[in-house]
């Protein structure tokens, strides 16, 4: 069949992308406010963009119910700073905890139970209970849209990052044991390393 999206409410072109990009990983991002107070939320529309400079970036959509603006997206443009803490299985649950749409005056750090770590460059605290922590500074926004599916791309450049030490060997990062999840459609969640393979890439036969 073919569809075509402008013929579509934003909600059943919502779920046709999420259907089919996937799965994704997620971004679970602080902030803080002009006066400090913090913001945990999670955001699965997330991906590197670059290695140098090292670029990231997310896309927080508009309120589904009115078009409302995310509080993380109003406290980056705020302050210019957040914090990609990466998602692994043991902070799961607290992690779609934070998706509740809470007012802008809860500390969801207090309200779901995850210990905040102080950033080393960055004002916004670190998720301890994560095993991977970027601290980044804005580059670029991005809008698109002003009603509800409508949402913005957060460019970020990231300028420290923080690892467990048993996750790290020569350079790189024990998938295993970051034990990544990754977003499906709806409310279903992927282990992202519980069935992997190997495929190498070809290389260019020599001339």
């Amino acid at each position: 069949m073919n569809i075509e999206p402008s013929t579509l409410r934003w909600d059943e072109a919502y779920k046709l992308m999420t259907g089919s990009i996937l799965p994704r990983p997620i971004a679970f991002v602080s902030t803080v406010n002009e006066t400090g107070q913090a913001n945990l939320a999670p955001f699965s529309f997330f991906t590197a963009i670059c290695a140098d400079p090292m670029m990231i970036c997310f896309a927080p959509m508009r309120r589904g119910t009115d078009g409302a603006r995310k509080d993380t997206l109003n406290n980056i443009e705020a302050t210019r700073e957040f914090v990609v803490n990466i998602v692994g299985e043991k902070i799961v649950k607290q992690m779609n905890d934070c998706a509740v749409e809470y007012s802008p005056d809860v500390d969801e750090f207090e309200e779901v139970g995850l210990t905040k770590a102080s950033s080393r460059i960055v004002k916004p605290p670190r998720v301890a209970e994560s095993d991977v922590q970027l601290e980044c500074v804005l580059h670029d926004i991005l809008h698109f849209g002003d009603k509800p599916g409508g949402g913005s791309l957060v460019i970020g450049q990231v300028v420290t990052i923080h690892i467990k030490d048993e996750l790290y060997f020569d350079g790189k990062i024990n998938t295993e044991k970051l034990n990544p999840v990754g977003r499906l459609a709806g409310p279903v969640y992927t282990r992202a390393v519980s069935d992997t393979f190997v495929l190498e890439r070809k290389k260019q036969p020599a001339k």
